[in-house]
């Protein structure tokens, strides 16, 4: 980022009222260790437990990997500035920050859209899915949603570099924004919010459409199924990401809901809240909830370190 008078950031948070912000900071720290916690106990799972050597796991142990990274370029920085009471932010911490953010969740976006099409094939091409999604093509999977991302964010994020604040160095947020920088700069910004616009929609727009066409060929396959038991177990393998999507697409959708400049912020901020700390926190349960072969290696890793306490 380009600046000749400013240096550092103030980073107004969520409220100013002491009190609240007590309550904000035992919630936010709940969720964080829950977060975290949760997502490495999946990853440990997938690790340690031979049945879950598959593709689904594989990228749902990416995803965790991602829910953690994601949360940690936010909250902890935000906890610390409730704890110490300082709200600065340096210059070059805040466009590392807004680098991570933006690259873990238009990853994320991606990856969805990976684990989706991971359901089309098991589905609707069940004799041929451990060929189709072999060790080295999820591999390459994942590598191209991070590569994707990367394409995705770097032309805005290049722009955004470049902006000069001259007089505003207060960015009402808990974190570094594209949105609220672009309200303080001095530059002229309008190149940069129809690019950081049409970057956004084109992340969604391409993860939405292959998330909607895997899940309608889904359906249409399982509503084929002779079997009342055999449509119950295919939607129960899909369920848990659906919900996932479901949390992740509405969060993004609910950004663009119309209204006044004030209200917007206080949206974007609650938004923001509900992505970077509540959704990391719902993955972990509801895959361990909704799925069993999860609930079994939880059950069978517990015994094995019972048992192993006890010698």
């Amino acid at each position: 980022m380009r600046n000749r008078t400013i240096t550092t950031f103030i980073l107004l948070g969520l409220t100013e009222d002491p009190q609240l912000q007590v309550l904000v900071f035992v919630f936010l720290l709940t969720t964080y260790v829950l977060s975290v916690s949760g997502n490495l106990t999946i990853i440990t799972l997938i690790l340690v437990d031979p049945n879950l050597k598959t593709p689904m796991y594989f990228f749902l142990q990416n995803f965790s990997f991602l829910e953690i990274f994601f949360t940690s370029a936010c909250i902890p920085r935000y906890l610390h500035s409730i704890s110490v009471g300082d709200r600065t932010i340096t210059y070059y911490g805040c466009s590392i920050q807004l680098f991570l953010v933006d690259l873990f969740a238009v990853t994320e976006f991606f990856l969805l859209a990976t684990m989706s099409y991971d359901r089309y094939v098991a589905i609707c091409k069940p004799l041929h899915y451990m060929t189709i999604m072999n060790s080295k093509v999820c591999k390459v999977m994942v590598m191209c949603c991070w590569l994707a991302a990367l394409v995705i964010i770097l032309p805005p994020l290049s722009l955004v570099y470049n902006l000069e604040f001259c007089d505003s160095n207060i960015i009402d947020h808990f974190g570094c924004d594209v949105p609220p920088m672009l309200k303080i700069s001095c530059s002229d910004t309008w190149l940069i919010e129809k690019m950081v616009t049409v970057c956004a929609i084109l992340a969604f727009v391409i993860t939405f459409i292959c998330v909607l066409f895997s899940y309608i060929y889904i359906i249409k396959t399982i509503l084929k199924f002779p079997s009342v038991q055999q449509r119950k177990k295919a939607f129960s393998t899909c369920s848990s990401h659906m919900i996932v999507v479901s949390i992740s697409y509405g969060s993004c959708i609910f950004i663009y809901v119309k209204s006044s400049s004030k209200e917007q912020v206080k949206i974007n901020k609650g938004v923001s809240v509900l992505i970077s700390s509540i959704s990391p926190v719902l993955n972990p349960f509801i895959y361990s909830l909704r799925n069993k072969q999860v609930k079994q290696a939880f059950n069978d890793t517990l015994k094995k370190i019972i048992l192993f306490s006890r010698k």
